[in-house]
């Protein structure tokens, strides 16, 4: 701190990852937004949990801590879908597992309690925005307090923390009230005037109760409207509205903040997890899907929020002349890429519908494809560019909409695979996830394969699978694997359904109910799981051998692993 001129921080920020500079990882974006609103900031990364030492590092901050688990719930970083030790942790220098705690937002909060008594402690990111209520927790297979209570920390910021953060850096630098602040979330006496959610009791008691919550919950997060409080035993966590989604001008000043897109000097192993994104740009957030088991819902919401083609450029003539620049754009998106500059003719506050792309592609959403179709070929034009991928993923049935996306998607910006997520092909299972008709997707791949086989190009499809999901029984999975069956087809992405906190799925898994409450047949043991899974993806771990994957015009060549 003394080469900068600092006596001491204002604020001290901890995290559950690596520390890597890159917009991408949810601490240092903050960090860097926090340093130019005139804040004295410092991150303490993976700190060891037996001890507070690595906490006082720094010293003892002006004004609060902020903690975040990382980019991952940290049970999921742990533990696999049947619950078992995970081997790697891709936020990790060299990815070896084991830097950060169970629980994390928890530790890392006793920890700063250790280290600076009295401190102000707020929570955030992906994990704080999942549990910030009455939740179940697969990994204990229970349901679990709000982790306000658990961590004992002093407030809670959920979903993307840009304007929370710095509102509260403002609040405690001027001795004022911190409740109140939009997108947190805090321990109160009384409910005051919130919608009353059922409470931590009743829900263990009646199971369907977590599924009226989290409903309650995510219309609250889609509306951006709305106090809700929650009962606990006398005491409410009361969550205040969301914040705003960032403006297209704010996203653009968000995004020219001058990153390095490298890991801290010290380490001495790569990080898995920026190899993966560090020429990656993002060009949008929030997602209109709405899928039951995506997170999304809770964290970014479905507002969409979208930089400017100015600034996308503008960021990637910028990479192109940093260290260790090969050539290639890895993706221009976000959770859906070509929902960028998407937008909504009506208020969200007056709309009821819980996806914008299912059952149908909402008549209200206004896509604007052709527009970034011409963004991807703008940016492969600039100078020191030679491709330009989606490595985020598309949405087929919103690409349907627009031939001409289709058309110049397939034939230009496609390396090799294009990654879609049917996730299933039964009606029913998919009508739990809120996904579209299968039939769009073979749609979608008869396009593909006409297309690609007219310019002569190898290309393939990747479906992401999801097995054993609420909903899904042996039958199911079993017509799951004869439509592959039919298209001669190995699955390569099948993930088995991981219920994490907070979503309408989990709730879903919890109550053994649909979202009309009506019973729904759960594979809740690892047993039950373990078989679903193994109809698509052996026990072996999938580790198949085969030939080369087909192209995309031989529907009866298989694909390999």
């Amino acid at each position: 701190m003394s080469a900068l001129g600092w006596s001491e921080l204002d604020i001290l920020l901890v995290s559950g990852d690596a520390y890597v500079d890159h917009p991408s990882f949810g601490i240092p974006l903050l960090g860097r937004l926090l340093l130019k609103a005139g804040y004295r900031v410092g991150i303490i990364a993976q700190p060891r949990w037996d001890s507070p030492e690595d906490i006082r590092r720094l010293g003892r901050p002006r004004l609060f801590c902020g903690i975040g688990a990382g980019c991952l719930d940290s049970m999921l970083s742990h533990y696999t879908a049947f619950r078992k030790i995970r081997r790697d942790d891709a936020y990790t220098p060299g990815g070896v597992s084991g830097a950060r705690p169970n629980r994390a937002s928890i530790v890392y909060t006793n920890l700063v309690r250790a280290a600076f008594p009295g401190l102000f402690v707020v929570l955030g990111g992906i994990e704080a925005s999942l549990r910030r209520a009455a939740h179940y927790d697969f990994w204990s297979d229970s349901l679990r307090r709000s982790l306000l209570f658990d961590s004992k920390a002093d407030l809670l910021m959920y979903g993307m923390g840009e304007r929370g953060i710095v509102e509260l850096a403002r609040r405690l630098a001027a001795g004022e009230d911190v409740v109140g602040i939009a997108g947190t979330a805090s321990i109160s006496k009384e409910p005051g005037d919130a919608e009353l959610l059922p409470s931590y009791e009743a829900m263990q008691s009646d199971k369907t109760l977590l599924l009226t919550a989290t409903l309650a919950i995510e219309a609250q997060v889609h509306r951006g409207t709305g106090r809700l409080a929650q009962d606990h035993g006398g005491r409410y966590v009361v969550m205040e509205p969301p914040a705003a989604p960032l403006s297209e001008s704010e996203m653009d000043d968000l995004y020219s903040l001058p990153f390095t897109r490298a890991a801290h000097p010290s380490y001495r192993e790569p990080i898995p997890a920026l190899e993966m994104v560090r020429w990656s740009v993002t060009a949008v957030r929030g997602c209109g899907g709405g899928c039951s088991f995506c997170s999304l819902a809770l964290h970014q919401g479905r507002r969409l929020s979208s930089r400017s083609a100015a600034s996308i450029i503008r960021e990637v003539t910028g990479m192109t002349k940093q260290p260790g620049w090969s050539g290639t754009v890895s993706d221009i998106g976000g959770p859906t890429a070509n929902l960028w500059q998407g937008a909504c003719a009506i208020d969200a506050k007056g709309c009821r519908r819980a996806s914008c792309l299912a059952p149908a592609l909402c008549p209200q959403l206004r896509l604007q494809q052709r527009e970034y179709l011409s963004l991807l070929r703008d940016v492969r034009a600039l100078p020191g560019v030679r491709h330009v991928g989606i490595g985020s993923g598309i949405r087929y049935d919103a690409a349907l909409s627009d031939p001409v996306f289709v058309d110049g998607l397939i034939g230009e910006f496609v390396s090799g695979h294009l990654k879609l997520a049917p996730e299933h092909t039964v009606g029913h299972v998919l009508a739990a996830m809120r996904k579209s008709d299968f039939r769009l997707f073979e749609r979608f791949c008869d396009i593909f394969t006409a297309r690609s086989k007219a310019l002569g190009k190898e290309q393939y499809i990747v479906p992401y699978i999801i097995s054993a999901f609420p909903g899904c029984t042996m039958d199911d999975m079993q017509q799951l694997a004869a439509w592959f069956q039919r298209q001669g087809w190995r699955p390569q992405q099948v993930q088995c359904f991981i219920p994490t906190p907070g979503t309408v799925a989990t709730a879903m898994f919890y109550a053994g109910c649909d979202l009309d409450g009506r019973p729904l047949y759960v594979a809740r043991s690892d047993r039950e799981r373990e078989d679903q899974h193994a109809v698509l993806f052996p026990r072996d771990g999938g580790r198949r051998s085969g030939p080369p994957p087909p192209p995309a015009n031989n529907k009866n060549a298989r694909r390999r692993r």
